[in-house]
């Protein structure tokens, strides 16, 4: 029986998936995909405001990935954190940034203090039930909660292929997990009208990023380190043979939601 046939075991808890990334943050850092110009644009369509001069708060900022383009876009940004090794990582690349420990179940922030709440790969590791009146608690009168997921475009042949020995190694659905996270969980109680936006962008990197990439999930990381390098060494002879000039184009699309604040 080979890695990609059969579940290696059943997932980690939540809690140790998210506590998961400390120890890899300087490969999250170096192999994770960024978000394109097009998304930040919807940000400002969407909200009704430029991010120049907004104060921003990135919520689980993680390495800094979005709190560098925030900042970028001109916005006044303070990043909030919960792990150790990725404040630690953080800290290194965006050292004149302010980033505070805490997540979104319990801000450290004061009330009405921020015009823009993002959350970049980071609402699913949070509660609704607490989250939201956090968030509502922080935004001034017309602020913005806006969620954000870069997802693998199904559609693309390659990918579904991918999408399917990963899933099939873990035991999962990849695509029914897509159908169920991100933005369509953003509020499951109704408390906020969110408005709902996809960019799809996409990026060529070598082989050897995108296996660092898909290596740097939760999922591979809680898994016994010999398991997940077996499949993930069976991985490239399969890219190997479709892109045997050693790169593939990933292609995203990634799922906004963003609510404004009565």
């Amino acid at each position: 029986m080979t890695a990609s046939s059969a579940p290696h075991r059943a997932p980690a808890s939540p809690a140790v998936r998210a506590h998961s990334f400390n120890a890899a943050a300087a490969q999250y850092a170096a192999n994770r995909p960024t978000y394109p110009p097009a998304l930040f644009d919807a940000i400002e369509e969407l909200s009704g405001r430029s991010l120049a001069g907004a104060r921003v708060a990135d919520i689980g900022a993680g390495t800094g990935i979005s709190t560098a383009l925030l900042h970028e876009r001109g916005a006044e940004v303070v990043a909030v954190e919960p792990g150790e090794g990725m404040a630690a990582e953080f800290r290194r690349t965006l050292p004149g940034i302010p980033i505070l420990r805490g997540n979104g179940n319990s801000l450290p922030l004061a009330d009405a203090c921020a015009d823009l709440l993002a959350y970049a790969q980071s609402w699913h590791w949070t509660d609704p039930a607490e989250s939201v009146p956090e968030a509502v608690r922080v935004l001034r009168p017309g602020g913005a909660l806006a969620l954000w997921w870069n997802t693998d475009a199904l559609d693309v042949p390659w990918i579904a292929e991918e999408a399917d020995r990963i899933g099939r190694f873990l035991g999962i659905d990849l695509a029914e997990e897509k159908a169920r996270a991100g933005t369509r969980a953003a509020d499951p109680a109704g408390r906020l009208d969110f408005v709902r936006r996809e960019v799809r962008w996409s990026r060529r990197v070598s082989i050897d990023t995108h296996l660092a990439n898909v290596g740097s999930h939760s999922v591979f990381l809680t898994l016994a380190e010999e398991a997940a390098a077996v499949f993930l060494a069976e991985e490239r002879r399969h890219l190997l043979r479709a892109f045997p000039d050693g790169f593939v184009e990933e292609v995203y699309d990634v799922d906004l939601a963003l609510a404004v604040k009565a």
